[in-house]
């Protein structure tokens, strides 16, 4: 019997959020318990620091410049087929709720929702963000409405980068749990596998967590942590950054520059007090799993499609940079009785996912897909190794700055990271081992030479390899 499969996919959600991943500040003991029985992978790396690059490359098993959505504001080819499809054409019940983000979340672009290729869901409640520009064609607006409500927040009073959200019973993240627990509960007995895909928005800013959840950091503000204070010397490096650095989206909003200590903590507070609203979301479904009896036959994925600076740096929100608070996400898979509970030190890519579900669950793989199985490696039939090298791209795929050629890509080894500014001849290189917080950059260091030519190398060889696959080889000539 193919199992089910859970996956929960949070929105700028960075590694270093969750008690298992070392935050001593946050309070998420369901996650935490969850990756206890699975297998988590500590150093797992997207394909985009953005969203709809990021999300086309893990749902597809390709690489950001092989699907063609490379950017925010595209739409994906008609011809490219999410791992939903694929899962749908062997069989499988395909149910979403929130967002998906695989064309343009603008309702000047699509009057309705968001447009859709042939994605294989047969339930679809979607929500492109809490805000009501989209009215009732969002779900979260519409359940919203059938409640006399509509999603407003208010400011804080102390810091004017922070919002206080909405009550958590009408919060768009209860919202996409309560819809998760009906369709878990529907399907029970059904006699066919399904996939639910679980988009929340949190805790994508804007940061605007619920009170409650919010005031337990506040009352021990002083305790939280500045984050690493602007780089002094950003010669060398990719302009972008210092335009971010006087405000995030290429300046559109007023980020760092001008912030007060006690905002930056407050920020980090609301931001950490969003994923612990995620947390208590996430036991919830999984309690409701298991009282349906589908909890020993249900792979559950926990991740997210990529990290938030949150000052470090002195940048804010996400951009052409790849420092690892921006790439770097919670990787958790579990599987009662199948998946062997380990930490996987490697290196790991979310390319990697489709192909291993498709594994998982006996279906043949997909041609077109680039990404590499994890399955032999999940189920202890081989050691878990990582990858020699994980791989990011970035193709002028936010709008907020001035240089339309913004083309960047980025490869980590276990000991040292390279980006590259293709368009003007920047970069940088970090030698990990020496400089895990990545705050020397030696690009233009001399001793590093020889290092930064085999870094370079490397990157060429993982760039030939984003070729696509398809339209396979039918004859010899």
């Amino acid at each position: 019997m193919r199992p089910n499969i859970l996956w929960i996919c949070t929105d700028q959600q960075r590694f270093d959020t969750l008690g298992c991943t070392g935050n001593r500040f946050v309070t998420t003991p369901n996650i935490d318990a969850l990756a206890r029985e699975s297998a988590q992978f500590e150093h797992c790396y997207v394909q985009s620091p953005i969203c709809m690059p990021s999300r086309a490359s893990f749902l597809t098993g390709r690489y950001p410049r092989t699907t063609r959505l490379r950017q925010n504001g595209q739409t994906i080819p008609s011809d490219e087929k999410p791992i939903s499809r694929l899962l749908a054409d062997a069989g499988y019940h395909c149910g979403l709720v929130g967002k998906f983000h695989l064309a343009p979340a603008d309702p000047a672009v699509n009057a309705t929702i968001e447009a859709r290729i042939d994605d294989g869901y047969s339930e679809f409640c979607w929500a492109g963000d809490p805000h009501d520009n989209w009215g009732n064609h969002s779900g979260y607006t519409a359940f919203l409405s059938g409640h006399g409500k509509q999603f407003e927040t208010r400011p804080h009073p102390d810091c004017a980068f922070v919002e206080i959200g909405m009550p958590e019973a009408l919060h768009e993240a209860s919202w996409c749990a309560n819809q998760a627990i009906e369709f878990i509960e529907r399907r029970a007995g059904s006699g066919s596998p399904w996939m639910f895909s679980l988009n929340m928005f949190a805790p994508h800013h804007p940061f605007n967590p619920p009170e409650p959840y919010l005031q337990p950091y506040l009352d021990r503000i002083d305790e939280i942590p500045l984050p690493a204070a602007l780089d002094d010397d950003l010669s060398g490096k990719p302009a972008y950054q210092a335009i971010d650095a006087e405000g995030a989206y290429g300046r559109t909003m007023p980020y760092w520059r001008g912030m007060s200590d006690t905002d930056h903590r407050i920020v980090r507070a609301a931001y950490w007090a969003m994923c612990d609203l995620v947390d208590v979301k996430v036991g919830t479904i999984l309690d409701a799993l298991t009282r349906s009896g589908q909890r020993d036959n249900t792979i559950v994925i926990f991740m997210s499609d990529h990290g938030e600076m949150l000052g470090d740096h002195g940048i804010y929100l996400k951009g052409p940079y790849f420092y690892d608070p921006a790439i770097r996400v919670p990787l958790i898979i579990n599987w009662p009785g199948r998946i062997v509970p380990k930490r996987h030190a490697g290196l790991t890519e979310l390319v990697d996912l489709a192909p291993t579900l498709l594994d998982a669950s006996g279906i043949d793989p997909y041609p077109g897909m680039q990404g590499h199985s994890l399955w032999p490696e999940l189920n202890g039939q081989s050691p878990p190794e990582g990858r020699e090298s994980v791989y990011c791209e970035y193709y002028n795929a936010m709008p907020f700055h001035s240089d339309p050629t913004a083309q960047l890509t980025m490869l980590r080894t276990q000991s040292h990271k390279i980006v590259v500014d293709h368009a003007n001849g920047n970069g940088e290189l970090y030698d990990l081992d020496a400089d895990p917080l990545e705050t020397i950059n030696l690009w233009r260091d001399s001793t590093a030479l020889a290092v930064k030519a085999e870094m370079l190398t490397q990157l060429t060889h993982r760039m030939a390899f984003t070729v696509d696959p398809l339209p396979p080889r039918i004859s010899e000539w």
